[in-house]
């Protein structure tokens, strides 16, 4: 199979152009909201009338592109569902997937695993006649974007998450996916806001590399790469953050920023905070207050994309109702670099996560993590 072509350059960012890689966040916390917390509200009319209709939708497995009737079901276990945040640049720019979890659901429904697939995992992405592209070897980010391509047309974000869904499932095994959503950074620092920000406790010391102490976004280096000016820091211990402070503390990977452990260590931040996220909608703070609530609901519902293949988020909803942050397991998969410095080509899994898939698809990850514990992300 003949290697594909380069996903895009590197540019130096400014300003706004930070701001995408606050998509890999909302993928989840999006997405998770509203599938664990609509049963908070009273009655399942209610919610469809009133949610469900600001919800994007998207054939985002191709099911209507290829005359499938879809129809509504009783949900059942186990499912797999592919979330997956997009960095939204302009309209004629394919979209790459900047963030991608997958939530696996027991058959009981009563408990969850998230683990996140690296971006930059070296993959084999299939052949897509929809968009012209003939398959090859590159980083798995960049199979949304091969996969939106469109041609005579702007790209199609739901397109290229039906080219990712095949990679990922090619790479997981995973049959089929049951549901799928796509989000984007634009109104997840409203979700954070309209929940009066969240509390969770930070492992480490971590400086900012884009933000000032203030919230503004730090100058460009005129000298290089890279920022200049003060740096906003998040202590160690139980802090309180606003939406641009938590976005900001999820986006840090670098060392010398003070996680040692680079893209793993920020997708361990992101995982806690989602958790973080999950307890605080489910606090008697959102719970009990109405208008809260159903700010937080409506700023989810506006930042998502989703097929439920039949099924709407609120089926969704009401078939997870028994799932909370705490039985939901973060999983960390192990993987290392290829190559280093500016030779860097991506990364691999090690062979001990396809005994995690495996497990994954025969229903014995209650098992499988008694053995292997270290697969388990700390939340603490």
């Amino acid at each position: 199979m003949g290697k594909a072509g380069k996903d895009g350059r590197r540019r130096k960012p400014s300003g706004w152009a930070l701001v995408p890689r606050w998509a890999r966040v909302c993928t989840v916390f999006g997405a998770v909201l509203m599938l664990l917390s609509g049963t908070m509200l009273v009655g399942y009319e209610a919610l469809l009338s009133r949610y469900e209709g600001a919800i994007g939708k998207g054939d985002l497995f191709g099911d209507q592109a290829a005359g499938a009737q879809q129809r509504k079901t009783d949900l059942k276990g186990p499912l797999n569902i592919l979330l997956v945040g997009i960095d939204p640049r302009n309209p004629e720019t394919p979209p790459l997937a900047d963030s991608i979890m997958v939530l696996h659901v027991p058959a009981e429904l009563d408990r969850a695993y998230l683990f996140s697939m690296p971006r930059d995992l070296r993959v084999e992405i299939p052949k897509f006649s929809k968009a012209e592209f003939h398959g090859g070897t590159d980083k798995l980010n960049a199979a949304m974007s091969y996969g939106s391509r469109v041609p005579g047309q702007n790209p199609d974000a739901a397109r290229g998450f039906e080219l990712l869904a095949m990679t990922v499932q090619q790479v997981t095994g995973i049959d089929r996916f049951d549901a799928g959503a796509i989000i984007n950074f634009t109104g997840f620092q409203k979700i954070v806001d309209a929940m009066g920000g969240v509390d969770m406790y930070i492992e480490r010391e971590v400086r900012s590399e884009h933000r000032e102490p203030s919230g503004v976004h730090r100058k460009g280096n005129p000298n290089g790469e890279g920022y200049i000016g003060p740096q906003a820091v998040y202590q160690k211990g139980d802090q309180h953050l606003s939406g641009w402070q938590a976005l900001d503390y999820v986006r840090q990977r670098y060392p010398k920023n003070g996680v040692p452990d680079a893209d793993y260590g920020r997708q361990r931040h992101q995982q806690q905070f989602i958790k973080a996220m999950v307890d605080q909608a489910f606090s008697a703070d959102v719970v009990a207050n109405p208008i809260k609530l159903d700010n937080v609901l409506r700023a989810a519902g506006q930042s998502l994309i989703f097929n439920g293949r039949g099924n709407s988020v609120v089926d969704f909803a009401l078939a997870l109702k028994n799932i909370r942050s705490s039985n939901v397991e973060l999983i960390k998969l192990p993987g290392t670099s290829i190559g280093a410095g500016r030779a860097y080509k991506g990364e691999r899994l090690l062979p001990l996560a396809e005994d995690f898939f495996a497990a994954l698809r025969e229903e014995r990850l209650d098992q499988f993590l008694l053995e292997h514990p270290d697969f388990r992300n700390k939340t603490k």
